[in-house]
């Protein structure tokens, strides 16, 4: 796979993605998060204008996951990385986190974050055998806390969730 910025054109392939890659969360009793609409076409646009919408593109060049991210606090924050259920277990959801952290060494940011669910096996766990540590209410930048809240008023935190980061 070949990681790339995402274009315009893509951006409604990046919503299926989002949406199938959601699917997996019902068999867990999650079927909130299953149905939870993906990002905006516009929001989408608006991380692809500002050069942080990558795609990883199969050997058509079309893409089977994505990752979309922003500073915050001084690290890179991974607000999405999604893999195609047909591209899971592939290594491409590492590879767009190694694309995003070289990314991120290059802009001098310090670190990458996220938010995920700290129960689900492809989520906080997966993401510890990354390197990324879960942050205490303590650690939380300004800038997490904001987003946490905003976790909080789209229902996401109906389910235990955590702040990870991973130092450059």
């Amino acid at each position: 796979m070949r990681i790339r910025p995402a274009t315009a054109a893509e951006l409604p392939a990046l919503q299926d993605i989002e949406r199938a890659a959601g699917a997996p969360f019902r068999d867990l009793g999650m079927p909130e998060i299953a149905d939870d609409e993906p990002p905006a076409l516009d929001v989408l646009e608006r991380y692809r204008e500002a050069g942080r919408c990558w795609v990883a593109a199969d050997e058509r060049d079309h893409p089977a996951a994505y990752l979309v991210a922003e500073p915050v606090d001084g690290a890179l924050h991974i607000e999405q990385v999604s893999v195609h259920p047909r591209a899971a277990r592939r290594g491409v959801g590492r590879h767009l986190l190694a694309h995003a952290a070289d990314r991120a060494r290059e802009e001098g940011l310090s670190a990458l974050t996220l938010t995920t669910f700290a129960e689900v096996p492809w989520n906080a766990p997966y993401y510890a055998r990354l390197g990324f540590r879960t942050l205490s209410e303590a650690d939380l930048t300004p800038g997490l806390r904001r987003i946490r809240a905003t976790e909080a008023e789209h229902g996401l935190d109906r389910r235990p969730r955590v702040c990870m980061r991973a130092p450059l």
